[in-house]
């Protein structure tokens, strides 16, 4: 039943997702390297190093509207 997820428990899967689907980026960008395509390798990790600022941002985020469901 939609009812029973608050926001902040959707929000803090979608951020779960966010950090899987990082971590299997890393590892293909690793195989890429690997092969030879270091300007490939660097794009990859350029848009990995934005999520990754985003990061604490999302948590204090979700943290704030907990407290906020909380009260």
């Amino acid at each position: 039943m939609p009812s029973e997820y608050s926001l902040s428990d959707l929000l803090e899967r979608m951020y779960q997702n966010q950090l899987v689907l990082e971590a299997a980026m890393m590892e293909l960008t690793l195989q890429v390297e690997k092969k030879g395509l270091a300007e490939v390798g660097d794009n990859i990790r350029g848009a990995l190093c934005t999520t990754s600022e985003n990061e604490g941002h999302i948590k204090q985020g979700l943290a704030r509207l907990k407290r906020l469901e909380i009260n």
